[in-house]
């Protein structure tokens, strides 16, 4: 049974600082209030985000692997196999399922259209107690398919770590309704604090970029 904790949004840790900075610092994540990207869904955005960049760089690479494994160790201490979430958190869920000594999954995206016609790539033991390792929670609904999927194959879903969220209303609402917990180990808000405490933006630009995170469908038409 996998149960459902909301993220605690009024105390903002020191990983959660570090980790926003480090996201600024490498341009993982860029702010262009003024300025949108277009996404592939064809919304407008204020932010673009890319954590596969963190690859790019030994010491915050070895940072957030550090800090899965320490939210793991603090909210799952029955977990006996780590899951990646592809493509993007594959290498991320290796790194950390090396630190902790556990066997290692990842989730395609749709079953493969040859061979077996897998989604679930690894050898999972049914009944086993899964940890979910995923780089970006948009949406959510990329994320709860690949929950779905490990659940299919028999596996037992403690939760789900990330190394950052939109925390849109609808993906909160989406963990909610899937009783999936879900620990980030930053997020929207507190990324906009400290881009605004480095200087990155200004403070005027915060009202744009929260409202963007309440409608994102809607913004900027």
């Amino acid at each position: 049974m996998v149960n459902f904790a909301p993220v605690n949004k009024s105390i903002m840790e020191s990983v959660e600082k570090t980790i926003a900075q480090d996201l600024l610092s490498i341009n993982a994540v860029i702010l262009r209030p003024d300025d949108p990207f277009t996404w592939a869904s064809g919304w407008k955005s204020p932010i673009y985000c890319d954590n596969r960049k963190i690859l790019s760089y030994p010491a915050i690479r070895e940072r957030v692997a550090d800090a899965f494994v320490e939210k793991i160790k603090k909210h799952y201490q029955q977990v006996e196999y780590i899951a990646g979430v592809a493509t993007g958190a594959i290498a991320v869920a290796a790194l950390v399922a090396q630190k902790m000594n556990l066997p290692m999954v990842y989730v395609r995206p749709k079953p493969k259209d040859h061979g077996t016609g897998a989604r679930v790539e690894g050898d999972l033991k049914q009944g086993t107690k899964v940890v979910v390792v995923e780089d970006l929670i948009s949406t959510g609904m990329s994320s709860l398919s690949a929950v779905d999927a490990l659940l299919k194959e028999g596996a037992i879903v403690c939760g789900m770590v990330a190394i950052f969220s939109y925390n849109f209303i609808t993906s909160i609402s989406a963990f909610e309704k899937a009783n999936v917990e879900l620990h980030t180990l930053s997020y929207y808000e507190a990324l906009l604090e400290q881009a605004v405490a480095t200087k990155y933006i200004k403070e005027s630009d915060i009202k744009v970029l929260s409202e963007w995170r309440i409608s994102p469908d809607k913004w900027g038409i």
